[in-house]
């Protein structure tokens, strides 16, 4: 699983949120709770809340079904 979500991490998350000034970290996965740091222009956006729920999550449950809920650390 945490494979998977990598790849999605790299291959489509990571390029939008560059192209926008900022960037995503993996911090872990325990059971079906992916964590994730928000960088760069993303770390203090006021929409941060909604590219995370609206974009990172949908991104990464498309990618893994598995995955019960992505949070912000």
């Amino acid at each position: 699983m945490e494979e998977k979500i990598r790849k999605t991490i790299d291959e489509t998350i990571r390029p939008m949120l560059q192209s926008h000034g900022g960037n995503i970290e993996l911090v872990s996965v325990v059971g079906g709770v992916v964590s994730v740091k928000l960088q760069g222009a993303c770390s203090g956006c006021p929409h941060a809340a909604a590219t995370l729920k609206q974009f990172v999550e949908a991104e990464l449950r498309k990618a893994v079904p598995e995955i019960a809920e992505v949070k912000a650390v």
